[in-house]
């Protein structure tokens, strides 16, 4: 039978793993390998010869769709359908009052180190232990690139593209040497649409569907040419040469049809799709893409995301599980919380597809198995950033209103300036 929190929820489709007398429940992250680990995990801890029936976890998933709202509804209604609850460096300020800050295990800080930690903290306290830390890489093909790099002719004709479509010409260059305009020289180069003979399709897909997430994707771009979405006064600088030169750099590359024509209606899935397919020969995207992309086309490297003006830069958040400050069982979803935060979870975790952040040292007992775990430890400590306001209250509200106005104008409904004006405006009321 199940427990009477279950029966008393309305805003949660149930999914149970674990025994029938579990008492800990924990609503997670639906779908893809945040599911996955969780659900491996889960299993270890709670066949713990230790652990008492009442202490057991099931764990709760709907849908992606409205899953931060309906969230949000539950904690402020006090629901105790759950215990311990998904949350996320840019939904921390939305629900910290109705959450409970918690105390992680003596291991934490050398298996995530501050810089991780310090996704799932909110005014000083720390409100959850981060299970998934999410940036960007830049996939490319190497065996194309180097066939490029290796022909005379092409090197040329790369010149020719680049000096027609930017202004100036450039060379091709080892993608550890690229700028934003190194990437868009080679997405220009290996599209058919621009050069016949290229052996991709494509040669980038950028994610332009009206979709908070896309603009995550998007924000590494127009941060390294020195972006942010209000100064140290709290004025809203989104009108700015950095987000309209790069704004425009992504719409030149859609119009040349160096991305997909239907990009405007691409996310996650449909990215990883065409590249898997072959038809991409570089891109930018989720570290939790790695392996499926890194399996479907085996000749591709990974790496930071390109320079720009101000750097290399990547956006970086964690996913993490917090507190139910209305939970019913308390002690027992601390205890979860805490063994989450140990070596041994954030090990079995990352066996399980997850994608902690992890410590070097850490990280190195998973090299052989986990590259990308060893990139992403990397790349968060010295690319990371989370823009001026990432983690108030509106955070996922400002970027559901950019990808609004900004898919606006990739699709032509409006111009720059009307995109510009919009998101200025929406801000301003977000974060005011």
């Amino acid at each position: 039978m199940l427990s009477r929190k279950f029966l008393c929820s309305t805003a949660l489709a149930v999914l149970l793993t674990g025994t029938a007398n579990a008492e800990v429940t924990v609503l997670g992250w639906p779908g893809g390998p945040e599911e996955t680990a969780l659900r491996a995990v889960t299993e270890i801890y709670n066949a713990k010869a230790d652990l008492a029936d009442e202490d057991k976890v099931e764990l709760l998933f709907t849908s992606r769709d409205g899953f931060f709202d309906k969230l949000q509804v539950d904690l402020a209604a006090g629901s105790t359908a759950f215990d311990a609850n998904l949350i996320a460096t840019y939904s921390i300020g939305r629900y910290a009052p109705f959450l409970e800050p918690i105390t992680l295990s003596d291991e934490a800080g050398s298996v995530f180190g501050d810089t991780v930690l310090s996704t799932m903290q909110f005014d000083g306290a720390q409100y959850g232990v981060p299970t998934d830390l999410s940036l960007h890489f830049l996939y490319f093909r190497k065996d194309l690139i180097d066939a490029l790099m290796a022909d005379d002719a092409a090197r040329t004709l790369y010149g020719d593209i680049s000096e027609k479509y930017l202004g100036e010409r450039l060379a091709p260059k080892n993608p550890e040497e690229w700028t934003w305009r190194d990437f868009a020289a080679n997405a220009l180069y290996f599209s058919q649409s621009v050069n016949p003979d290229s052996p991709t399709r494509y040669g980038t897909v950028i994610q332009m569907k009206n979709l908070l997430f896309n603009m995550m994707v998007f924000h590494s771009l127009p941060r390294s040419y020195g972006a942010n979405w209000m100064d140290n006064d709290g004025n809203i600088t989104v009108d700015s040469e950095a987000y309209r030169n790069t704004l425009e750099l992504a719409k030149m590359l859609y119009d040349a049809g160096a991305t997909p024509p239907d990009s405007t209606s691409y996310e996650y899935a449909e990215a990883n799709a065409a590249y898997s397919a072959g038809q991409v020969a570089a891109m930018v995207q989720w570290n939790a893409a790695a392996s499926d992309l890194v399996g479907a086309q085996p000749e591709t490297v990974t790496q930071a995301p390109p320079t720009g003006p101000d750097g290399r830069f990547t956006h970086i958040h964690g996913l993490g599980l917090g507190l139910n400050a209305a939970a019913e069982n308390k002690e027992g979803a601390r205890a979860f919380l805490q063994w989450l935060s140990t070596e041994e979870a954030a090990l079995a975790y990352a066996r399980a597809d997850g994608a902690p952040g992890l410590t070097p040292a850490t990280a190195g007992k998973l090299a052989e198995e986990r590259p990308d775990l060893v990139q992403v430890g990397d790349y968060a400590s010295n690319y990371g950033f989370v823009m001026n306001g990432g983690t108030s209250e509106n955070a996922l509200s400002v970027y559901e209103a950019q990808a609004k106005e900004f898919t606006g104008y990739w699709a032509g409904t409006q111009s720059l300036d009307e995109a510009m004006s919009n998101i200025s405006a929406s801000m301003t009321e977000l974060l005011k």
